[in-house]
């Protein structure tokens, strides 16, 4: 997060908090003649490993959204951090969650992110590859299977990268492609066509 966006974020954080959500993280994107400002927000980690287990975990609503829209709103109001116009988004993290701590890093170890470097790093601008951890203030990758680590204050951006096969959105490795088919569908809708 640019510094900007950190000085906000720690005015916000509380009264999100009070709303029974959690402050994802903040971009900030100047431009001229209007800003955006936009919120992530989630479900406090704390009552998501709460979840019993079997039972659907809670999940950011459009009524959260607005709360916190309405309310931080009327903060910036008062506090006025920004000048001139902005637009205020507040947002779930979505199925390509942005990462903005080290803890979302440790917290997602496992999953495939792609990230942006502020610098370049053993000659990389960009990387995706498996989360394999946090190691002190490093990020430690897989990328094209070699280990590949990053010191946290150089990433500028990252987010998951979600895995479109096993959300349903997308074939399995091994299987056919959606949308051509395979012979034996192929012969079929000829056959039918026939008769």
């Amino acid at each position: 997060m640019t510094d900007k966006a950190t000085q906000i974020a720690e005015m916000l954080a509380p009264t999100i908090a009070s709303l029974g959500v959690e402050l994802l993280g903040i971009e900030y994107l100047p431009a001229p003649g209007s800003a955006t400002l936009r919120l992530y927000i989630d479900v406090p980690a704390a009552e998501l490993d709460a979840t019993p287990e079997g039972q659907e975990p809670r999940s950011v609503t459009i009524e959260d959204c607005e709360a916190v829209s309405r309310e931080v709103s009327a903060q910036l109001d008062v506090e006025d951090p920004i000048s001139g116009n902005y637009n205020l988004e507040v947002s779930s993290p979505g199925i390509d969650r942005p990462l903005f701590t080290i803890e979302h890093y440790r917290r997602f170890a496992g999953e495939t992110a792609k990230v942006g470097l502020k610098l370049p790093h053993e000659g990389r601008r960009r990387l995706q590859g498996e989360i394999l951890g946090v190691e002190g203030e490093q990020v430690a990758f897989a990328v094209d299977g070699v280990r590949f680590a990053v010191p946290f204050s150089n990433i500028d951006k990252g987010r998951i990268v979600p895995d479109w096969a096993a959300l349903g959105f997308a074939p399995s490795k091994g299987s056919p492609s959606r949308g051509k088919p395979t012979k034996d569908k192929a012969s079929k809708q000829d056959a039918s066509k026939k008769k």
